[in-house]
Formats: C-alpha cells, sequence, structure tokens
C-alpha cells in the first residue's frame, strides 16, 4: 500500500473540515464567533489561511470540532 505525500494528508485535512463546517452551514466569520464562545481568539483571515493550507494543528482541528458541535468525525 503506497502513502499519501504530506500535501495530499493536507488536502485530506482540508476537506475534512470544510466538509464539517459546511454541513452545519458555519462561515468562517461564525466560526470565529463560536472559537471565542469557547475562549479561543482567532481573526476570520487567519482561519481562512489555515484551512486553504491545510497545516493546521491537531488542537485547531479539535477546537473547530467542539466549537460546531461535531461529536463524530467522517474519515473516507
Amino acid at each position: 500500500m503506497q502513502t499519501a505525500d504530506a500535501a495530499e494528508w493536507q488536502a485530506k485535512a482540508k476537506g475534512l473540515l470544510k466538509a464539517e463546517l459546511k454541513r452545519r452551514n458555519v462561515t468562517y466569520a461564525g466560526l470565529v464567533e463560536k472559537l471565542a464562545a469557547i475562549g479561543v481568539q482567532e481573526t476570520e483571515p487567519n482561519i481562512r489561511n489555515k484551512i486553504a493550507r491545510g497545516g493546521f494543528t491537531a488542537v485547531f482541528l479539535l477546537q473547530v470540532m467542539a466549537a460546531i458541535g461535531a461529536k463524530k468525525i467522517r474519515l473516507h
């Protein structure tokens, strides 16, 4: 079995996060508010850049999932 390179993993992370936001109809502006409600200060441009490059930390992923109320993550 061939492993994916870093760019492929980043694309998967980006797609996963964008899909979860879309599923819940959460915009980046809305995400800023939801993150602030759990004590995480981010700006909309910073969020946009993190998600666009797909190179965010696991901590950021977990913070977003908690903020949007995701209980499960679909890994396809």
